[in-house]
């Protein structure tokens, strides 16, 4: 349920962080997108602690917002150089003035023009986000912006045909209908799942290799045996 104007306005009076109050995702299919973006970069990053990953949370940037609603938070967001912990939203006069480093939005029918324009230049102009993407689970469509002296440029996709984000350090591209993450080498950067069952094909592969050494080991062996030669050291 919606915040109340006057609930907002408390918490920012009372210089508290106010709840997120933004709407459910459109489809499960954005949902699913959302969740394979936030598991992948958290799990990537698992060791460092100076980030903050923000998805489908309200980001408060004007104390009289409580009146204009209008702009909802971002799909995807990420800020750099800040506390991992927590957050019931991102309040950018409680965070030191800072506002979200990358943003993603995910388009539907209902968001696509709010994103591609006002949005678009609400991030650009107000937020100074460096890198703003945009992706349609639907329709697979992928454009990516960085700010350059003010202003957003179009980012060029590289010879893999990515997108690639300094803010990250890594590339965005598209994999079976999914907006994924790609390493410099340009590997897919794998979710937790991917990297165990990754995992476990490497010890499967090697155990197969152990079992043919083996094998072949105990063939040798038995060949000397029937020539009158003991094999053992």
């Amino acid at each position: 349920m919606s915040q109340t104007a006057e609930a907002l306005r408390r918490s920012f009076v009372e210089g508290r962080e106010p709840d997120s109050d933004e709407p459910e995702m459109e489809s499960s299919l954005h949902y699913d997108q959302l969740a394979l973006l936030v598991s992948t970069l958290e799990w990537h990053w698992r060791g460092r602690d100076d980030f903050f990953v923000g998805a489908n949370l309200s980001v408060y940037f004007r104390r009289d917002q409580s009146s204009r609603r209008e702009l909802r938070g971002p799909d995807f967001f990420v800020v750099r150089d800040v506390e991992r912990r927590p957050r019931r939203s991102w309040t950018v006069w409680l965070e030191g003035g800072r506002y979200p480093d990358l943003i993603i939005e995910l388009l539907s029918d209902e968001t696509a023009r709010t994103d591609r324009t006002l949005k678009k230049t609400l991030y650009e102009t107000v937020f100074r986000t460096p890198e703003y993407f945009w992706f349609s689970p639907e329709t697979g469509e992928l454009c990516g912006f960085g700010l350059v002296e003010g202003h957003y440029r179009r980012i060029a996709a590289d010879a893999r045909g990515h997108l690639p984000s300094g803010v990250l350090g890594l590339a965005l591209g598209v994999l079976d209908g999914l907006l994924r993450f790609y390493d410099d080498t340009g590997a897919l950067v794998p979710t937790l799942q991917e990297a165990v069952l990754r995992e476990r094909a490497l010890f499967e592969q090697e155990r197969a290799l152990f079992e043919q050494e083996q094998a072949r080991a105990d063939r040798l062996a038995a060949q000397l045996r029937a020539l009158g030669v003991d094999p053992a050291p």
